[in-house]
């Protein structure tokens, strides 16, 4: 592999290191910028950053026994650079050990550490040298331990989940994060049928799979860049898991619906309703910041959509034009993100109990707010991209505790799931979809509509 691409690799960690740049940003920004590059090369930058940051803690924790200086005390390009040589020692078998331990050396050397070239060296021949002999913790007398250092997860964020699922259950949703998932992809109908786009894909040597939870909705792999993929740019199809799509489903969307998506980036959701609803309908498309709603006004225009209004707006802001004027409301809200950690593979290290309870309490601020734009006998779909219950089922129960709203089965959208009390929460590496809450209350008639 070419000296470049692991400049690039290097560039893209120290970003994620020292700037706290979530590592799909920053990944995407220099693929972005190297879209030029060879597929090989391309794929190589891509799996070394996602595979460095998925087993960053296991990674720390092999370097840890083999060097004297810890790995949190070294230098940030150090600890970057004996992450990189650790992951191709134990994880590219098409990457000789000794390769990888000269091309690391080197690579500290041209930035400015060549005194470290020893050190490095070093550690990452010693690694090479004793791979098959480290000692990680014993899974039957520190279970806590022993799954924080193999899939790479703070004991705290085990913590979290331990309140709601067995270790049985967790082992499944954290192994996930180590495979290869195919990307899901919802198909424009609108513009091509799912079996066209599906051959033209085959046809351009893509791997197609039809997903099993949504009639629109294709697994792809084998591609270079998603930009790249037939159809991208005449908006024939839009990157949406079927989970997100189910969600859109459950709201039971009618055509000529007023729909109101209260934090709509990137705008899957939106598309998806917009489709629903039909040039008779339309869809209020809102998130918080420009950057946010430009990446909707991207999608809505590729897609060739004419029934969306895309604004910059808080959702804890009432909005007093929309009072009782929604069919649907589709309340997809920030949250701790538990069921997307295998594509965004950072986000468990940012995860505690205080900011799950903080989370929990923005998406009560927000239903608050937002269930007054629905009118009688409308629906509000509440849905978050996390798994546990703080921020799932107890806000879904609270919501219908303390509002003029009632809980309504899906069981007809997500069948074999529970759906008949009103909400599921589907898991990654048990569902075929990321781990997803979805919800569905409808407005009673009596709802005070308005009130504070």
């Amino acid at each position: 592999m070419e000296k470049n691409t692991r400049e690039v690799v290097l560039s893209i960690l120290l970003d994620i290191e020292k700037n706290h740049t979530f590592s799909n940003t920053a990944l995407g920004t220099a693929l972005r910028a190297n879209q030029f590059m060879s597929k090989q090369d391309r794929a190589y930058i891509t799996r070394m950053v996602e595979g460095v940051t998925e087993k960053r803690m296991r990674l720390d924790y092999i370097v840890n026994q083999f060097s004297k200086t810890k790995i949190n005390k070294c230098k940030p390009l150090i600890r970057c650079v004996l992450r990189m040589g650790t992951y191709e020692i134990f994880y590219m078998d098409s990457v000789q050990d000794h390769t990888a331990c000269n091309l690391c050396v080197k690579l500290a050397a041209d930035h400015g550490f060549g005194s470290l070239r020893g050190f490095v060296n070093g550690v990452l021949r010693n690694i090479a040298r004793n791979k098959d002999s480290i000692v990680f913790p014993d899974q039957e007398k520190d279970k806590r331990a022993y799954y924080s250092v193999m899939y790479s997860v703070p004991e705290e964020l085990l913590e979290i989940l331990e309140r709601d699922y067995d270790y049985e259950t967790i082992d499944r949703i954290l192994a996930s994060g180590d495979s290869d998932r195919p990307t899901a992809i919802r198909v424009n109908t609108e513009k091509i049928s799912v079996t066209a786009f599906s051959e033209k894909l085959r046809q351009n040597g893509i791997t197609v799979e039809r997903g099993s939870m949504n009639d629109t909705s294709l697994l792809i792999s084998g591609y270079d860049y998603i930009r790249k993929v037939p159809g991208f740019f005449d908006g024939e199809f839009v990157v949406q898991d079927q989970s997100s799509c189910l969600a859109v489903k459950a709201a039971g969307i009618n055509e000529g619906d007023l729909v109101v998506d209260v934090c709509a980036a990137p705008g899957g959701k939106t598309m998806y309703a917009a489709m629903l609803t039909g040039s008779e309908g339309h869809v209020i498309s809102r998130d918080l910041t420009d950057k946010k709603t430009e990446l909707i006004e991207e999608n809505i225009e590729r897609l060739g959509l004419s029934n969306v209004t895309v604004q910059v707006h808080d959702a804890r802001e009432f909005d007093e034009e929309l009072t009782g004027k929604a069919d649907v409301v589709i309340a997809d809200l920030p949250c701790s993100g538990l069921g997307i950690m295998g594509r965004k593979n950072d986000i468990k290290y940012h995860v505690s109990m205080e900011s799950v309870k903080e989370l929990a309490q923005l998406q009560r601020e927000i239903l608050d707010t937002v269930c007054r734009y629905v009118k009688p006998g409308g629906t509000l779909v509440y849905s978050t991209c996390t798994i546990d219950s703080i921020e799932n089922d107890e806000n879904a129960v609270w919501f219908a505790d303390t509002h003029d709203f009632s809980l309504c089965g899906i069981d007809d959208v997500v069948p074999e799931h529970g759906g008949e009390r009103g909400f599921v929460t589907l898991h990654q590496g048990i569902d075929e979809c990321d781990g997803f809450f979805i919800s569905k209350f409808r407005a009673d008639s009596n709802n005070q509509i308005g009130q504070e």
